[in-house]
């Protein structure tokens, strides 16, 4: 799984919960036991390659129709 968060990939690949992370709710831990039993690996990929954002944000037209045509 490809992810534009550093921290997100840190908090899910860190098999100790710190005081800092007990406010993330339970049902995003499935991500994070997925990592810990090896059914998935988490990527970094910078934000300016996220596929993903054209589905999730408002962006300019430029920036929409270089993301469509790297699908």
């Amino acid at each position: 799984m490809y992810c534009d968060s550093k921290a997100a990939i840190a908090i899910s690949c860190n098999p100790v919960q710190h005081s800092r992370t007990k406010h993330i709710d339970v049902h995003y831990h499935f991500i994070k036991e997925k990592v810990e039993k090896g059914i998935i690996e988490l990527f970094f990929v910078g934000t300016k390659y996220q596929l993903a954002d054209l589905f999730t944000k408002a962006l300019p037209v430029e920036r929409f129709q270089y993301l469509v045509r790297r699908l």
